[in-house]
């Protein structure tokens, strides 16, 4: 009994656990790939995945040390997952952790890049530039302008949510138009 309440998780954990579950499942939304043209590749989810998690962290950061818990149970349930996602693919205990490594610094990265994309708008021209060379690395004449607004719009949509219902791990995404 007393272990029970020892090892329970807290319930930012669970609503960051909560929080990675919406994203993943609205980043498995067929239309990102058939209307939006992002590749549908292990390279292809991770930025798709990723774009998620730093929409939601977007929304979080600055709101308080309760929102910095909901952050950082978010973000360790999704390297837990990028970390899982690398063992079923057959990547042996050696390799997991340099690749680790490469992948975490891809998303500070990328968070880093988004949240000076995001501080530019409403110019678009660096959040264009950087889904171009990020969710559409290799893809001739992607359309960057469609994904935007899918970007933009989701945006708006976590801006206008009441932050209580996202700390306890609900989060309602826009509807892909």
């Amino acid at each position: 009994m007393i272990l029970d309440r020892l090892f329970r998780p807290k319930p930012a954990q669970i609503a960051g656990a909560s929080l990675y579950a919406a994203c993943v499942e609205q980043a498995r939304s067929p239309a990102l790939y058939a209307e939006f043209g992002t590749p549908d590749t292990v390279e292809g989810r991770f930025e798709i995945y990723t774009l998620h998690v730093v929409l939601l962290l977007d929304r979080l950061v600055r709101h308080g040390p309760k929102a910095a818990e909901v952050s950082q149970g978010l973000f360790d349930t999704y390297v837990r997952s990028l970390d899982d996602a690398l063992r079923e693919m057959g990547v042996g205990d050696l390799s997991v952790g340099k690749k680790m490594r490469r992948l975490g610094e891809a998303f500070y990265g990328r968070v880093k890049n988004y949240e000076a994309a995001f501080a530019a708008l409403p110019e678009a021209g660096e959040l264009d530039a950087l889904l171009a060379r990020t969710v559409y690395a290799g893809v001739e004449a992607p359309p960057v302008e469609s994904l935007r607004g899918y970007v933009t719009t989701q945006r708006a949509a976590l801006a206008g949510q009441d932050l209580a219902p996202i700390l306890e791990g609900r989060v309602a995404w826009s509807p892909i138009a």
